[in-house]
């Protein structure tokens, strides 16, 4: 609800979009931890002290850099099918790559919950999914936020595999080759069938990233579909 440039004072040579954009970029390439208030003042070319005139300090950028990643959820112009499933599948692969493209934010997505312009675009959306399913409006929001709840857990796992990978230089295969010792004992102590089963029978099914998402959404969809009120008559 500020102003977009003060009433007062010298009006800076930038936007506050402009400044949102310089954030995204230093966090995309270099994590969250890179942002600062001084960092993002070299990168627009402006004297730090003249940001304050647009944010009061770096939680402020962090929200308008969540609301503007957001909104790549439900790209403008996006038309709902009418169809529930369809319309919040698509949403939770888009949102998956969204937070793919911008690792950063996979740990706020489920904690950063305020107001915004395109939250709020995209919880109005959502609802209007869900809607006309006989659900009261806390059933709708339990309904969409399983599905986000879904997404989120599943990129942070891709997230911490890509970051095992960075750090050590394993792949699963070199990870799986350099833990088969301890679980060869492990296997041959009998106390984990299981374990074993797993060892031996894994790996053949769903080994696919892409098919291990769609897997899960679309059994997270049936469940959801189950619950739903039935048709009068």
């Amino acid at each position: 609800m500020r102003p977009e440039r003060p009433s007062r004072g010298p009006q800076p040579s930038f936007s506050r979009a402009a400044l949102t954009e310089a954030a995204i970029r230093v966090a995309d390439a270099e994590g969250l931890e890179a942002i600062s208030m001084r960092r993002l003042a070299a990168e627009i070319g402006a004297g730090t002290m003249s940001l304050y005139r647009y944010v009061s300090g770096k939680d402020d950028v962090i929200e308008l850099m969540v609301d503007a990643v957001v909104a790549d959820y439900l790209p403008e112009g996006t038309a709902l099918s009418g169809n529930w499933r369809a319309d919040l599948g698509a949403m939770a692969r888009q949102a998956r790559r969204t937070v793919l493209r911008h690792p950063w934010l996979a740990p706020l997505a489920a904690s950063r919950q305020g107001a915004s312009p395109n939250r709020l675009r995209l919880l109005e959306a959502s609802l209007r999914m869900v809607d006309g399913l006989g659900l009261g409006v806390d059933e709708m929001l339990t309904l969409i936020g399983a599905v986000f709840a879904y997404v989120n857990g599943f990129v942070q796992s891709e997230l911490a595999e890509a970051e095992a990978l960075r750090r050590t230089g394993l792949d699963l295969k070199g990870w799986t080759a350099l833990q088969a010792p301890f679980m060869m004992a492990v296997i041959a102590s009998g106390d984990f069938p299981m374990v074993a089963r797993m060892a031996t029978e894994g790996g053949r099914a769903y080994a696919d990233i892409e098919e291990r998402f769609e897997y899960g959404l679309e059994r997270l969809l049936n469940g959801l579909a189950t619950d739903l009120p039935r048709p009068a008559g």
